[in-house]
């Protein structure tokens, strides 16, 4: 996710765009014209000892949410018959991927389902979709295998066939308990569903269960986020993921504020919403949760972990299938194609999907790790002395020095740990890292 003023300094106000940082080099220096790089590398072995992983966006949904900026379909534009050439088409995509000497071969580590909302697709979908990719793929050794779920979308058989198919982590798009909130942010759940779904999914035996929260959302207030966060603990999830709310430009939110000549969202301010996760992370650990990143708390880290996570953070290859979705391999990263006719028309004439792409260079590779991996709150000075050959202390001197001095961050023989108030707003602080040519320069 994006930085939303880009380079500017924050300001208090959640302004409309984008604030996260999810990946480098900048959005904006990917091209069409390094797609060629993609093919290239495909045509490759793979670097030893890289983790391979799967990401498939199903971008479906029984609502758009006001806050939504993916890539989604609902209504008609979702009926029975797109979604099967959907499917058709990520099948023949994973296919044509899995034929390519990079891949061919491989163990997958970690399969990610996101959305979109993958659980608006029924049980015999669902089971055509997973069990076709395993025979293209295998998986069975897999280490993590998620599945993004909106809790009204579940019942009994739709949770039985997620489990029957090798689900090892659930994530349900909670985002709030409070039934006003969620109608007026657009949510087509309300809270007895998310009970529901949880109880039994619970009840079945999932691996591990993750809830996401969403601090700030339209209307949210002090007490409304205590209790929410209380009930959170209640339901004791394996993982808790609290998100901070951001406005970017293709939501319903900020063409309202557009319509209306608003420049200011109108949700709590960035100082606010750091206070309500640090809240919560406070909350949390008391009741015996490890905070893991900047939006993370888990219940027991020797035993659940986030994976998906971890291993793309550390540059792990990642396959990613569907529309818009982005992958990552041999240093290069690309995007898909962003709209579904292009996206299922190009499949369909035998071609990967490829939008945009960027080969980094060895700098942009580091750099890459180092700003993603600064958002577990921590960095392993050896981690990257082993795999870059390089000592963050003397190679980031001045930026540490610039954190250290702001008390920010604490540098210790080690590495470097981020404070908790630095950790919960380590976005703002990343572009300190950047290569002088992606300062001062658009995002996506």
């Amino acid at each position: 996710m994006p930085s939303h003023t880009d380079t500017a300094p924050e300001t208090t106000k959640t302004s409309a765009g984008n604030y996260f940082v999810a990946n480098y080099p900048p959005f904006s220096f990917w091209n069409a014209d390094s797609r060629s790089e993609v093919f290239a590398a495909l045509e490759q072995p793979p670097e030893p000892d890289t983790p391979l992983g799967v990401y498939v966006h199903l971008p479906f949904c029984r609502k758009r949410c006001h806050f939504c900026y993916f890539r989604v379909y609902t209504g008609k534009d979702a009926k029975p018959a797109r979604v099967d050439r959907y499917v058709d088409a990520l099948l023949s995509e994973l296919r044509a991927y899995a034929a390519k000497p990079l891949i061919s071969g491989r163990q997958t580590r970690f399969v990610y389902f996101g959305g979109g909302t993958p659980s608006f697709l029924p049980p015999p979908t669902l089971r055509r979709l997973v069990e076709g990719m395993r025979e293209i793929l295998p998986w069975g050794d897999a280490e993590e295998v998620t599945f993004e779920c909106e809790p009204g979308t579940l019942d009994q058989e739709k949770l039985d066939t997620l489990r029957d198919l090798g689900i090892t982590r659930l994530s349900l798009g909670i985002e709030n308990f409070d039934d006003a909130i969620l109608k007026s942010n657009g949510r087509a759940h309300l809270s007895k569903e998310i009970y529901r779904a949880y109880d039994y999914a619970r009840q079945i035996g999932f691996d591990q269960i993750n809830i996401d929260l969403i601090a700030g959302m339209l209307n949210e207030t002090d007490e409304n986020w205590q209790r929410c966060v209380e009930r959170a603990v209640e339901l004791q999830p394996d993982c808790v993921t609290i998100y901070q709310m951001e406005i970017p430009y293709n939501t319903t939110i900020y063409r309202e504020m557009r319509e209306r000549g608003e420049v200011t969202a109108p949700v709590a301010d960035w100082p606010t919403k750091r206070g309500w996760v640090h809240s919560a992370f406070d909350q949390l650990e008391t009741a015996g949760y490890t905070v893991t990143s900047t939006c993370t708390a888990i219940r027991d880290p020797s035993t659940y972990q986030f994976l998906y996570r971890d291993y793309l953070w550390r540059g792990a290859d990642m396959v990613s299938l569907g529309i818009a979705s982005f992958g990552h391999f041999r240093g290069v990263h690309y995007q898909n194609e962003k709209d579904f006719e292009p996206y299922a028309d190009c499949i369909e004439r035998g071609e990967l999907p490829v939008h945009r792409a960027l080969a980094m260079s060895a700098e942009e590779k580091l750099i890459r790790e180092l700003i993603l991996q600064m958002k577990l709150g921590r960095l392993d000075r050896e981690y990257f002395e082993k795999k870059f050959d390089v000592d963050i202390h003397q190679r980031f001197a001045e930026p540490l020095s610039e954190l250290q001095q702001a008390g920010d961050v604490q540098r210790n023989p080690g590495g470097i740990e981020l404070t908790r108030d630095a950790l919960l707003r380590v976005d703002q602080l990343l572009h300190a890292f950047f290569l002088p040519q992606h300062q001062n320069a658009r995002y996506t």
